[in-house]
């Protein structure tokens, strides 16, 4: 009964990182990658973008302060799901600052353009489904959650490669005509919840937050998963800023692989920590949030913890999530990372 519970349960990192499938797309600020290229998902583009059948990317950041090693013409790319050993798919979005600019420094998505004011509003996150995109993922992976710190300054490098690095495609999915539509009435929109699996967790949007309703196996079934969230888990709260807390404790109940669950999962999140983190796409400036996951089951508590690293506009562009029972804040080994890739 464990192992069940434990790939159908969302954890942190996913949780989160499914919350943001950001708006990638042309506006006074970008336009389409290669004119009208058509795609189904983001490894057709070359900016690593999908949206709607058409390839995305920025033509470059105004008021740029230097160039990324990605940075190219600066593409912006709806970014995606999550990693974890089965927690809900996540989303983000991102984009590369033009030659000489930095990434997220003057490229804009649709809706709007980064300010750098060090606060995330709802306004700068645009969500919704009929996004996609690619990040690069390894498991058991070295990492420095501590990143290093120089003149005031802290900077994590995900950039280079990693051990089993291997792209990771996620894309948001409408829930309409789904055989699990009925069973989440408000829904927004599903997220692949792991490179590894196929589970997907299922979200709803609103004014100041995204909520995490369930989880669920792509077909139903005798051998379904089918997972309720009652009530459901605040993946994001808006605005997110250092300093901001909140959490969720939710019932999970309902099917894993066919088999009846019923368990706990308690959230902590903690926005701690600002700086800059360098993915293979480019380099981001990014707010840190810190999010602790309790599992109990039965008597049993499993804890993992997760660093989610968030830039205005476009959303999560890189996660690390912890082993079980990571007794360390900061930590040197991941039970997965993801960062997002051209």
């Amino acid at each position: 009964m464990h192992r069940p519970i434990k790939q159908a349960g969302p954890t942190a990192a996913a949780a989160m990182l499914a919350l943001m499938l950001l708006v990638a797309g042309g506006s006074g600020c970008s336009a389409a990658a290669g004119g009208t290229g058509e795609c189904s998902v983001g490894a057709d583009c070359a900016s690593g973008a999908c949206q709607a059948g058409r390839c995305v990317a920025a033509t470059g950041g105004a008021g740029g302060t230097g160039g990324t090693s990605s940075g190219g013409s600066g593409g912006v790319s709806g970014a995606a799901g999550q990693p974890s050993d089965g927690g809900p798919g996540g989303t983000g979005g991102t984009s590369s600052g033009g030659s000489g600019g930095s990434a997220g420094a003057g490229g804009c998505t649709t809706a709007c353009c980064p300010n750098h004011d060090g606060v995330i509003e709802r306004k700068e996150v645009p969500l919704m489904a009929g996004l996609s995109a690619k990040f690069v993922a390894a498991e058991n992976a070295p990492v420095d959650t501590a990143g290093t710190q120089s003149g005031g300054t802290r900077t994590w490098d995900l950039a280079g490669s990693l051990p089993g690095d291997h792209l990771a495609l996620v894309a948001t999915q409408s829930v309409k005509g789904t055989w699990y539509e009925k069973n989440y009435p408000g829904a927004s929109y599903a997220s692949k919840l792991s490179d590894t699996q196929s589970l997907l967790g299922v979200f709803q949007i609103n004014s100041t937050s995204l909520q995490l309703l369930g989880v669920v196996s792509p077909n139903g079934g005798n051998t379904r998963t089918q997972l309720k969230y009652a009530p459901p888990v605040t993946v994001l709260a808006f605005p997110l800023k250092i300093g901001k807390t909140w959490s969720s404790t939710s019932n999970v109940t309902g099917f894993a692989q066919g088999l009846p669950v019923n368990y706990t999962e308690k959230y902590a999140y903690k926005t701690d920590a600002e700086g800059t983190m360098k993915t293979p796409f480019a380099d981001f400036p990014v707010l840190r949030t810190q999010v602790v996951l309790a599992r109990t089951v039965g008597l049993v508590t499993t804890t993992v913890r997760t660093y989610l690293f968030t830039t205005e506009c476009f959303g999560t562009i890189a996660s690390i999530v912890s082993k079980d029972n990571e007794p360390n804040a900061e930590f040197t080994t991941a039970a997965e990372v993801q960062r997002l890739t051209p």
